[in-house]
């Protein structure tokens, strides 16, 4: 399936990608592009080939058949090196301090030790490692602040890319806060993002663009508002001054949802339901304080697309 993923350029393309290990096809034809300085959602139930799709890219795991392209060229090692990677598992080294451990991975990726000692300090402390954990070897941490070093890690040489593997994973409300503000303000700087979350209320309010991936095939990708209005289920929430006349909305064609005869009703639309036809029947029903016609949400249009 083709499918476009942000509105201005292409950075990365995913051209037929696909991965078999033995028998079992872990990427099938995997297309579609992402844009410059967007956060990209890459979802999927567990077994659909999110975390192999993010190996291809980063050299990690090498693709049966199919092209992987950065500016339009071919994805090299060399074009790697501007890739920064945060795994779902750890790949720190327990007994090191958080500064060293940052340093010598800074260090790994190219930088002098002097721009490795600034870019460490700098990066330590914008994802909320201040000078009293800094010193901390990783073992001595929560897991919350593991997280942030992991991130920091992925962040020391100032990549072009980020590609995170379920970042959110056990953290609590602050944690995800904490990281949802710095991948935001990384976007905002120029910076690519796709990371894979099952946490669909985090990745709306999060992502302008998905890709919705189901059995190594990717099913659904694009912005994630275009996508919304192109879906065919859309919902519509009425609030009346007083409680409607009974049925008001039973007999509407293409109209599904209630309890009708309460003061708040979220009514779901079918593709052949007409949003004037069911304003008509409301303010036939009684006084309306607000009527308004939504999006169905990131949670319905995924259960859609992978049909669970």
């Amino acid at each position: 399936m083709a499918a476009a993923v942000g509105e201005v350029g292409t950075l990365l393309e995913f051209a037929g990608v696909s991965k078999s290990y033995g028998s079992v096809r872990a990427l099938d034809g995997c297309t579609f592009t992402a844009a410059p300085k967007r956060l990209v959602g890459l979802l999927g139930p567990n077994g659909a080939g999110k975390t192999t799709l993010m190996r291809c890219l980063l050299g990690l795991v090498e693709p049966d058949a199919g092209t992987l392209r950065w500016r339009g060229s071919p994805v090299t090692d060399e074009v790697r090196r501007r890739f920064g990677y945060m795994p779902e598992e750890r790949g720190l080294y327990p007994s090191m301090p958080v500064d060293e451990q940052v340093r010598y991975f800074a260090r790994l990726s190219g930088l002098s030790r002097s721009a490795a000692a600034r870019s460490a300090r700098a990066v330590t402390d914008r994802v909320g490692l201040g000078p009293e954990l800094a010193g901390r070897r990783v073992e001595q941490l929560s897991h919350g602040n593991q997280q942030r070093v992991q991130l920091a890690v992925a962040l020391v040489h100032e990549p072009e890319v980020v590609v995170l593997d379920e970042p959110f994973a056990g953290l609590d409300p602050l944690g995800v806060q904490t990281l949802g503000g710095v991948l935001r303000d990384l976007a905002d700087e120029g910076t690519t993002l796709l990371f894979s979350s099952h946490q669909l209320d985090l990745v709306q309010h999060l992502c302008q663009d998905v890709v919705t991936m189901d059995r190594g095939r990717v099913v659904l990708a694009g912005p994630l508002e275009e996508l919304q209005q192109a879906t065919r289920r859309r919902h519509i929430d009425v609030t009346f001054g007083r409680r409607p006349a009974p049925g008001w909305s039973t007999a509407l064609p293409g109209v599904a949802g209630g309890p009708a005869a309460e003061r708040r009703v979220r009514l779901t639309l079918a593709a052949d339901g007409d949003p004037a036809t069911v304003l008509r029947a409301a303010l036939a029903a009684g006084p309306v304080l607000r009527f308004a016609l939504e999006p169905p949400s990131l949670e319905e249009m995924f259960r859609e697309a992978v049909h669970r």
